[in-house]
């Protein structure tokens, strides 16, 4: 019933797009803020993380990996980009669907800055000064983007799954504007021996954004300053292509992956990007080391650029993870280096809960 349904959804959302294509614009990083990803592992693996997520944060990587959930399982992640200006957080709880081999699950993210200074009301046109008892007209607001995924895994074969998400976004600007925007993801995951193989097709569907904007509180713009108020507008967010291999060795207490991975972007990306047309390519490569199934440690390198000269750089990603009985505890660290060191660091912790090993 479940999988009837998504794919009931699938065929309604591409007749829909295919009608509706003309009354909007191509946009490009519409949804950037979903290329965080989810959990501090992954971050420490330089987000190679397609072909062997194995828990409830592949609702977002590869909602095929979550037919490895065997019980309830539960996430929260928080992190801090751009020296601690950009809050991220993300949470998701995931649980097999009783009487079917499918998995269902249900993720949240919030990326935002907060405490924005809101200074439209506070200048004086007429005296061309701030007006008196300045800080009365001063507000905050908050710019955020959020994005709900409901995802369902299920087998093919013993080898084979599947996997989709349907997500909704909300981009707000404090009071200003609202956007709310809608899409698709499809993944599969292929298992052979020591190898895996995943692809997750991401936003296939198009993401569609619809825009408004609220011009009374946005009427200073136009009574103080002589601006136009802007007005909203309709996007559309091209699909993007996850294809990733891994391969997992066993040394009896050590243990070994290895992953690399590469997005296929179609929105004519250009600066520092490697590009073939309008696509631009972007790899990720990965590496996790266990002990006894309790300590790890992390390796990865991400965000491939070129620079004018073509010569590419590549920022190296760490992590280190603890498993104490049913939780673990990962911690990721990136941009110490490569084209985004002077962005600041990021710092990223997550919390995972899984009643299957209790």
């Amino acid at each position: 019933m479940i999988r009837s349904s998504l794919l009931i959804v699938i065929a309604a959302l591409f007749a829909f797009s295919e009608a509706q294509a003309q009354d909007f614009i191509r946009v490009s990083y519409g949804n950037d803020f979903m290329s965080v990803g989810s959990g501090a592992r992954a971050l420490g693996m330089g987000s190679a993380h397609v072909a062997f997520s194995n828990d409830v944060t592949a609702a977002y990587w590869n909602p095929a990996g979550l037919l490895s959930v065997q019980d309830l399982e539960v996430a929260y992640m928080h992190s801090e980009r751009f020296g601690g200006i950009v809050g991220y957080d993300y949470g998701a709880v995931a649980l097999p669907v009783p009487g079917s081999d499918g998995v269902l699950a249900l993720s949240f993210f919030r990326q935002g800055v907060d405490n924005i200074k809101n200074t439209l009301n506070a200048w004086d046109r007429e005296r061309e000064r701030p007006r008196e008892n300045v800080n009365d007209y001063i507000t905050e607001f908050s710019a955020a983007d959020l994005a709900f995924l409901l995802s369902y895994a299920s087998p093919v074969s013993e080898s084979l799954s599947w996997g989709a998400t349907a997500k909704v976004l909300n981009s707000r600007i404090g009071p200003f504007a609202n956007a709310w925007g809608y899409s698709i993801d499809v993944g599969a995951l292929y298992r052979s021996g020591d190898y895996q193989f995943g692809v997750n097709l991401m936003d296939i569907t198009t993401m569609m954004k619809f825009w408004t904007v609220d011009a009374n509180e946005l009427s200073a713009l136009e009574t103080e300053f002589g601006d136009e108020i802007p007005v909203g507008q309709n996007e559309i967010i091209l699909p993007t292509v996850k294809i990733g291999a891994a391969r997992m060795f066993d040394f009896g207490d050590f243990s070994l992956i290895t992953a690399i991975d590469t997005d296929l972007r179609f929105e004519n990306r250009r600066t520092y990007y490697m590009n073939v047309g309008s696509m631009s390519i972007e790899p990720h490569v990965g590496i996790e080391a266990g002990y006894i199934d309790t300590i790890f440690l992390r390796f990865g390198l991400t965000d491939f650029a070129t620079d004018r000269d073509n010569r590419i750089y590549t920022s190296p990603t760490l992590g280190a993870g603890l498993r104490l009985g049913a939780f673990d505890f990962d911690y990721g660290f990136s941009s110490f280096a490569g084209t985004s060191s002077d962005l600041g660091f990021t710092h990223r912790l997550s919390l995972r809960f899984s009643l299957a090993r209790l």
